[in-house]
């Protein structure tokens, strides 16, 4: 269960990642009103990320189901 959340959550966070990085080498109107706003979204996922495996080791630790 929390290996495909772990990985839909990687993968969410590779996309706004990507993304940043397009629109940073891009410019223009877009990446002014977005660009913050996209690299604070990537911090928070990749916060998620670590929470979600800390989160699964625990669980495999506690015994699991």
């Amino acid at each position: 269960m929390f290996n495909y959340l772990i990985i839909a959550a990687l993968a969410a966070t590779v996309v706004v990642v990507v993304i940043g990085i397009v629109t940073m080498a891009k410019g223009g109107d877009f990446n002014r009103k977005y660009g913050n706003k996209l690299m604070r979204l990537r911090l928070v996922m990749q916060a998620v990320v670590v929470i979600l495996i800390l989160a699964g080791f625990w669980f495999e630790a506690s015994g699991g189901l």
